[in-house]
């Protein structure tokens, strides 16, 4: 049975994982108060279309989350004003070989290592899960030789196909205005859906006017239709970011926490008490 663990969790703060461009980029790791050697983990990326945020946004996740017993570590990626698509996930994906590399150090094992996004960071997410070890988006500043695949992914209202709606949103200022629709498809997770993509929990509030629930429901569609393995989480009456509300943010910490831990920690089917 999934439970929190006794004792307290150990944070790593602004350790370098890689570079982006000319720079380091940081991360904070966040080591659960147990000493196994075969721990899952889960890459936390934040959101921000693209344009601001930073790591911090999901210290609270990483912490909670440590408290199951998941190593966590959330990363920074260049932001879109300092760089260009596909940047981003060339950084998130140095921060997967981070944790794959350094597994022995973090008591990981290197099969069962997770991500989870919000927003532009769902997006980032499911395209990690879509393009394992795709050259194009693997990118340099990390250990190029460790694979990119995940366990599993968390995208928590998840922009899953991009448009540009105008020369200065936040998708023209990822992709660049001039962006052709393949440039769209080809950032979209949704045009990469298969029968092998990772296991995958969508989580979106009904009330969304940033990223509408649509996004979710024809992402799980689409990987049903595919017999991917997914599941969808929907909250009435929420709007986007909608677990910075204490309650709901613990609830959704824990609906991640039985999903990772059921489906790649402890894998096992649902058995209905009978």
């Amino acid at each position: 049975m999934l439970s929190k663990l006794p004792g307290r969790v150990t944070i790593e703060d602004g350790v370098v994982f890689g570079t982006g461009g000319d720079r380091d980029l940081e991360c904070d790791i966040f080591l659960p108060p147990d000493e196994r050697a075969d721990r899952t983990a889960i890459l936390l990326v934040h959101g921000g279309g693209w344009f601001q945020g930073d790591r911090s946004q999901l210290r609270g996740y990483g912490i909670q989350l440590a408290r199951y017993g998941f190593v966590c570590l959330t990363c920074e990626y260049r932001l879109s004003g300092e760089a260009k698509w596909p940047a981003q996930i060339h950084d998130v994906k140095a921060a997967l070989r981070y944790l794959r590399a350094n597994s022995e150090r973090l008591g990981i094992d290197p099969a069962k290592i997770c991500v989870s996004g919000n927003s532009a960071g769902a997006h980032l997410s499911l395209m990690m899960g879509a393009t394992p070890n795709v050259q194009v988006f693997e990118g340099k500043g990390g250990n190029e030789s460790v694979g990119t695949e995940c366990a599993a992914v968390v995208a928590i209202y998840p922009p899953t196909l991009l448009r540009i709606g105008n020369p200065d949103d936040v998708i023209a200022a990822l992709l660049g205005p001039k962006a052709t629709r393949e440039a769209e498809d080809a950032a979209s997770p949704i045009t990469y859906v298969h029968r092998a993509f990772p296991p995958t929990l969508l989580v979106h509030g009904n009330a969304d006017d940033i990223v509408p629930v649509a996004a979710s429901f024809e992402m799980y569609r689409a990987l049903a239709e595919a017999s991917a393995p997914v599941e969808l989480h929907v909250y009435d009456g929420a709007p986007h970011a909608f677990d910075a509300v204490p309650d709901l943010g613990r609830q959704v910490t824990d609906i991640i926490a039985l999903f990772v831990d059921r489906k790649v920690a402890n894998p096992r089917p649902v058995a209905v008490p009978g």
